[in-house]
């Protein structure tokens, strides 16, 4: 194997690594130090949407102002920062609070489905053999996660299910919506953005300065794990890696980031995993292949 793919190998599973290291902190400060979820999704938007785009402009010496000058990116931008950005970082840290890092990260997987019924109802095609069986496997997986194959149980909370759900439709509208604003502008220019007018506008609901909870040196490490790691290094790598080795495969190295979040949460957190929970889990996980190989058929 080259170098450039070693390296990038590398890149986009450290970069799975991480996030699934951003959702265990998470469910930790929820748990034991009382974090308010709206203030983590504020302060965490706003710092890693500065320091990106100054990255972006010193770093990589690339203007970041330019997608303001024309109103329709602009339009367009401001939509990605509220139902893309805003929407997929609250759902799945909410989700966390409200079940665990394991099985949130798992649910949000089932977004890729999402987008391929979107595409085929959009394109008004059914979807190949391969696609079908993705659907297939992304509700039986999701249904033996919650509720261990008991059809008259929930393993939880209905709350905790929805806001599962929701993330993986925010990240199917946040994978699919800003895709001509990508192809134009360079992704830190949009992310950041995303990321700082995501923040600024949710300052309204919970500003950074209104802290809840309980503030220590862990408390700092953690939120520092979050923003520092799941969100500079990890996006970092993970567009490195797509250079070094190409979006498709370095999209599939990073669907380690479930698995990691599951092994992170259950040996951190002492979560009951079940082998029902690891058979879902597989088969959410298995779409992303699936889908993989079908859209290189295509």
């Amino acid at each position: 194997m080259k170098t450039s793919q070693v390296k990038g190998t590398t890149l986009a599973i450290l970069a799975a690594i991480f996030w699934g290291i951003s959702g265990t902190s998470g469910q930790y400060l929820f748990e034991q130090k009382g974090l308010n979820v709206e203030w983590l999704i504020t302060t965490r938007l706003l710092m890693s949407g500065f320091v990106l785009l100054v990255f972006t402009k010193f770093g990589q010496k690339t203007t970041i102002f330019g997608i303001w000058r024309n109103r329709k990116d602009a339009a367009q931008l401001l939509v990605f920062s509220m139902v893309g950005m805003l929407a997929v970082q609250y759902t799945y840290f909410a989700a966390i609070k409200h079940s665990n890092a394991a099985t949130a990260t798992v649910l949000q997987y089932s977004g890729p489905i999402m987008i391929a019924v979107y595409l085929s109802i959009k394109k008004r095609q059914l979807p190949t053999p391969k696609e079908g069986l993705a659907i297939g496997l992304a509700v039986i997986g999701t249904f033996l996660l919650v509720t261990h194959g008991d059809a008259n149980a929930l393993t939880i909370s209905p709350v905790a299910l929805f806001l599962g759900l929701s993330s993986a439709v925010a990240l199917a509208i946040y994978t699919l919506q800003p895709a001509r604003l990508l192809a134009k502008y360079e992704p830190s220019v949009v992310i950041g953005w995303g990321m700082l007018c995501g923040g600024l506008v949710f300052s309204f609901v919970k500003a950074p300065w209104d802290f809840q909870g309980i503030w220590d040196t862990y408390t700092l490490f953690n939120t520092a794990a979050i923003i520092v790691l799941g969100t500079l290094v990890a996006f970092s790598f993970y567009l490195y890696a797509v250079r070094l080795i190409g979006g498709q495969k370095a999209s599939l190295l990073a669907s380690a980031e479930p698995l990691a979040a599951t092994i992170l949460a259950v040996y951190w957190h002492a979560i009951p995993f079940s082998w029902t929970d690891w058979i879902g889990s597989f088969c959410i996980i298995s779409t992303v292949f699936l889908l993989s190989r079908s859209n290189r058929k295509r």
